[in-house]
């Protein structure tokens, strides 16, 4: 049944990817319930997300606002909703409404969007700071010498709770390529911490290429999209 998609097996997939999250947890002397792995449904279709969710998912990412609001309702419940993609304040109010967790906070303008759109439906939203730690002009995110300002003025913000950080590894064939950036991270939210107060609960770092490295440096949320669902099409 749940090989009905190109043969991709995603009960078995999201099992695998869990035994896998197991033993990096392992080898970095946690458990395998300090790590959540959020599944990547971007242009995955609603009852193949159901089936992910019935092998054992219990977060869903989504990159686009249009589209989780379309599959949330077909997806039903049983799973916390992550937005992973880049945000637009203009869809704050939309995104206030579907999602559970915001990763990709990169600038105060854009917190402070989602606190009064929070507020104003009586909730307060749990939000990820996403900061550039490779670099790289194509990504979003802040540098990490701008982490502490930010922090410090979004854990001010009402409507928002800072609860970490997010990165995006730079994309290479050998995922050790990626670990000095997932470090630099766990480093940035260690000093955040004892710098702002702030508690940095969650490091959201590595995808299906690279997340038993990011697990290794500390990630607690992981992002794995092909390897769950197989390539998109």
């Amino acid at each position: 049944m749940s090989k009905a998609h190109g043969g991709v097996d995603i009960a078995a997939n999201v099992a695998g990817v869990l035994e896998r999250i197991a033993r990096a947890a392992e080898r970095s002397g946690r458990s395998a319930a300090d790590v959540t792995l959020v599944a990547v449904g971007k242009l995955v279709e609603a009852d193949r997300v159901r089936k992910a969710i019935a092998a054992g998912v219990t977060d869903v990412g989504e990159n686009y606002v249009q589209e989780a609001a379309a599959k949330k309702p077909l997806v039903g419940a049983g799973a916390r909703w992550h937005m992973i993609g880049h945000l637009q304040r203009n869809k704050a109010k939309q995104a206030v409404a579907i999602f559970d967790m915001m990763e990709t906070v990169d600038s105060y303008r854009l917190a402070e969007a989602i606190g009064r759109q929070a507020e104003a439906a009586g909730r307060t939203m749990p939000i990820l700071l996403q900061v550039n730690t490779s670099g790289e002009p194509s990504k979003s995110g802040i540098a990490p010498e701008e982490a502490e300002t930010l922090v410090a003025a979004v854990s001010q913000t009402p409507g928002v709770r800072v609860e970490g950080l997010m990165t995006i590894g730079r994309w290479d064939p050998d995922p050790e390529k990626a670990r000095p950036e997932f470090r630099l991270l766990a480093e940035l939210a260690r000093r955040l911490e004892e710098r702002t107060g702030v508690g940095m609960r969650w490091l959201s770092m590595g995808m299906s290429h690279d997340f038993e490295v990011a697990i290794e440096e500390g990630a607690g949320l992981v992002r794995v999209g092909t390897g769950i669902f197989g390539p998109r099409r």
